[in-house]
């Protein structure tokens, strides 16, 4: 028995392949047992373990019954990035249904931003961007950017799983932190596989790794749930120049007769419709159609872009809530008797900027809060001497031959120290440590040579 789904309809047929019917715009929707889906995972040429239990069939029932639009628009929007996926996860020798893991993270849409402000199709926070070559500023973002933050995904989830040596937990450590993937584990006494540890993790993680499973299923068996993209979506053919100047994309666009939307949607990085003055080598995507073209008539063209709206633009950079540009990062803690409008002033910055920059929704602060504030390079010596509470010991550099870690979302050094064999102590000497703040990206020394 099969049935067919319409508003408050439900209507029994015999026929075991139809689709949607054009006539009465019934959705044929198969019922499939447990032990077909169960079969199904069994049987597909993956990598990674695709487990299948109650909270699996809940994620595959969302793509496959419940949100088919959603899944629709999953397989219409994966031609358009599997195909770079593909690329850099076989140049790191990594499993191809990883591709699978942005359909969870961001349901493939570039400028997708979260309630953690995770940004782009793999969801990096800033400062595990940062730690992976992603920049960001007022002008771009590289984790808006499909290759850079691809490559950058590759390289962090390999890092996970060759900390793990389980892709599940590498899986579950890219979404929640190493820090509480290692503290699940010591929950369940030792134990180092996903189900395992399961109970022990936060409930977002829980549902990750079901996610991620029913997404590879979804994307291996859609036409037997009777799922078809109906507008798929391509990436354009494309070639990139080099800009090192300031750049105004409309202008450009226009003088070289390309379409400015597709310009943007090539370089989605690039917020405001310029590059900076101080950018270097930075690669521009061009249609690959106009690329003779910009190059034979590259000098008149790069002349215009560079000087269009540059003042206008450089001054809403500078002047914008919250803008960065120009600006160095120094990390403040909060003491007794602080208040925004103090911090601000002793800062040279006004309060809506650290309010944007901190994601404040209101004026309140606690005392040992770190607030991340932008001062300019004049201001940067006196603010980091006077200010800012927070200066440590110099780093020290790892010599060769010496064990290192990089440390990972959500970790601390008691974690560390847990999964390493170390004690705290050790590690802030071995490292010239004064506090236990670490920062993901930041190398810590694990043992001499």
């Amino acid at each position: 028995m099969r049935r067919l789904f319409s508003i408050g309809l439900f209507l029994i047929c015999a026929s075991t392949h139809a689709q949607v019917s054009a006539d009465f715009g019934y959705e044929y929707i198969p019922d499939v047992s447990d032990s077909v889906i169960e079969a199904r995972l069994k049987a597909l040429p993956v990598t990674i373990a695709m487990e299948y239990n109650a909270e699996v069939k809940k994620q595959i029932q969302f793509y496959t019954v419940t949100r088919r639009d959603y899944a629709r628009k999953m397989l219409n929007r994966s031609s358009q990035y599997f195909p770079l996926f593909e690329k850099y996860l076989a140049e790191y020798g990594m499993p191809d249904e990883l591709k699978y893991l942005s359909v969870v993270e961001s349901g493939l849409a570039p400028k997708a931003v979260s309630h953690a402000a995770a940004v782009g199709l793999w969801q990096f926070i800033y400062s595990t961007g940062k730690a992976y070559g992603l920049e960001s500023n007022w002008y771009y973002d590289d984790r808006i950017d499909p290759v850079k933050s691809t490559e950058a995904a590759c390289r962090f989830l390999l890092h996970l799983n060759n900390y793990f040596g389980d892709w599940e937990l590498a899986l579950a450590a890219y979404n929640s932190g190493a820090g509480r993937v290692n503290r699940a584990i010591r929950y369940a006494d030792g134990k180092r596989d996903f189900w395992s540890i399961y109970k022990f993790l936060p409930n977002e993680t829980k549902a990750y790794v079901p996610k991620f499973v029913a997404a590879v299923y979804l994307f291996h068996y859609a036409a037997e749930h009777n799922l078809y993209p109906d507008n798929p979506l391509y990436m354009p053919e494309y070639d990139t120049i080099q800009v090192s100047s300031y750049f105004h994309l409309e202008t450009f666009a226009t003088q070289s007769s390309i379409c400015l939307e597709e310009l943007e949607a090539l370089n989605p990085q690039i917020k405001h419709g310029a590059l900076p003055a101080t950018a270097k080598n930075y690669a521009l995507r061009i249609p690959l159609d106009k690329k003779e073209y910009v190059v034979t008539h590259r000098a008149l063209l790069y002349d215009t872009a560079s000087k269009v709206a540059k003042a206008e633009v450089e001054k809403m950079a500078t002047h914008e809530v919250g803008a960065v540009s120009g600006r160095v990062r120094v990390d403040y803690k909060v003491r007794s008797g602080d208040v925004l409008g103090s911090i601000a002033a002793r800062h040279k910055v006004r309060v809506s900027d650290i309010k944007q920059w901190n994601r404040l929704s209101s004026d309140m602060i606690r005392q040992g809060q770190i607030l991340k504030i932008w001062v300019l390079p004049t201001q940067a010596p006196a603010t980091i001497t006077k200010v800012s509470t927070t200066l440590s010991r110099p780093a020290l550099k790892p010599a060769p031959g010496q064990k290192t870690y990089a440390v990972m979302s959500g970790d601390t050094l008691w974690s560390i120290s847990k999964a390493h064999n170390i004690s705290v102590e050790e590690i802030k000497a071995l490292n010239n440590l004064s506090g236990d703040n670490i920062k993901p990206g930041q190398t810590l020394i694990l043992a001499g040579k």
